[in-house]
């Protein structure tokens, strides 16, 4: 490591200090189920989880993160009462975990909560519910969802649901049914962001038609440097100064670097032939992946490949609309440099080597998305004084 390397690290580590990492999206409850069956005795945050998990308290202090969105996410596979159900579960686990390490989590339901655990020099732990499958349909559903604790919801994840188109499914309401547009509209009233990673974008842009509050994406980079649909196009990022919200960029190898999108396709359609969801991070689904990777190397991305995107994003969107959320736990693969959560003091460094300065970097980590829940927070007092929850159905507007 050169001389200067060494002074941006340092640089680094200074302002995370201060200003630490708010990171949209991480999938340890998920992890923690599907290679544990949440049973956190045997996957010990506390202990170097190193080669089983992305994340583990020590890895987590060592990236200076001081606030995380724990997602709360099912597969689309589950749906209805079972959907339900298992988000409950995932939600009991992020409670577990609060309970089990309250010297390093703490729970954050609110903006002030986020800067009470800043304070404290405790991890903010905060829910964020992905795919509208996790409600069924259901108004009553999102509405105890937020009071469990979920502060935002992903609209969809992978498959369309009845209302809302996702990025990786073929078009089907156009965007947002009429209670899509609904469900947006209860969310802004219970003070629940709405997360526009993993929708299509007719469905991005219906949502910020509708949205009083400012919306997020959770985890997702720009369209304009890498060309996947997860992604988020320009005229969409050029929206948010007006609305408020904030862009967070995700680490994912194939949602960032090109040559990965190619490869991810064809991996993911050898993990299918081999009888394994192509999201399957299981011991024995990992086996299929690294035979694969074997005969066909795998293109990597860098610490320099998120930071293209989050100078992009940057020039479109605005310094005050952009943040990070690095999917751990959520991926089979991470960038060079950003193995795990420990790994963020990387990308600042990075990003003071092009020139950003502290101040824009403080607003990246930690001030733009406490200031996007707390606004959230302000639409939601304002609309709760006009108005009281909805009860319509999917089958009253969408018939």
């Amino acid at each position: 490591m050169t001389a200067m390397a060494t002074d941006q690290r340092a640089a680094a580590r200074a302002l995370l200090d201060e200003f630490p990492v708010v990171d949209g999206h991480n999938d340890l409850p998920w992890a923690l189920r599907e290679k544990a069956r949440y049973d956190i005795d045997r996957l010990d945050i506390a202990a170097d989880q190193t080669g089983r998990l992305h994340t583990d308290i020590a890895r987590l202090r060592a990236g200076g993160v001081g606030a995380q969105y724990w997602s709360v996410y099912v597969r689309t596979d589950l749906s209805g009462d079972a959907a339900v159900s298992a988000t409950l579960e995932q939600i009991d686990c992020v409670e577990r975990l609060l309970t089990r390490y309250p010297a390093d989590l703490r729970r954050a339901l609110t903006a002030a909560d986020m800067e009470t655990a800043r304070a404290e020099g405790r991890i903010a732990s905060l829910m964020g519910a992905e795919g509208g499958h996790s409600i069924n349909n259901s108004l009553a559903t999102l509405r105890g969802l937020y009071a469990l604790g979920v502060r935002y919801m992903t609209l969809t994840h992978n498959d369309n649901i009845a209302w809302a188109d996702s990025a990786t499914d073929e078009p089907g309401v156009g965007g947002l049914s009429a209670f899509g547009h609904e469900v947006v509209r209860e969310m802004n009233r219970a003070g629940m962001l709405v997360d526009l990673s993993h929708v299509a974008a007719t469905t991005m842009r219906a949502a910020l038609d509708t949205s009083a509050a400012p919306v997020i994406f959770s985890h997702s980079s720009s369209r304009a440097v890498c060309d996947h649909p997860r992604n988020i196009p320009d005229d969409v990022l050029e929206r948010l100064p007006a609305n408020g919200g904030v862009a967070m960029a995700t680490f994912v190898p194939k949602f960032v670097l090109q040559a990965a999108v190619d490869w991810t396709a064809a991996a993911d359609e050898n993990m299918r032939a081999h009888g394994f969801h192509h999201l399957d991070t299981t011991p024995e689904a990992m086996k299929v992946h690294e035979a694969f990777e074997a005969t066909h190397p795998r293109p990597v991305a860098t610490t320099a490949t998120v930071a293209d995107h989050l100078d992009h994003m940057r020039e479109v969107a605005g310094v005050d609309h952009i943040g990070i959320g690095g999917d751990y736990d959520g991926t089979a693969f991470t960038p060079d440099g950003l193995d795990d959560v420990s790994g963020y003091p990387n990308l600042i460094a990075e990003l003071l080597g092009r020139g950003w300065s502290r101040p824009d970097l403080a607003k990246l980590t930690w001030q733009n998305a406490v200031r996007v829940l707390g606004a959230a927070e302000d639409v939601s007092r304002e609309l709760r004084a006009t108005r009281g929850p909805s009860v319509a159905t999917i089958d009253q507007l969408d018939g």
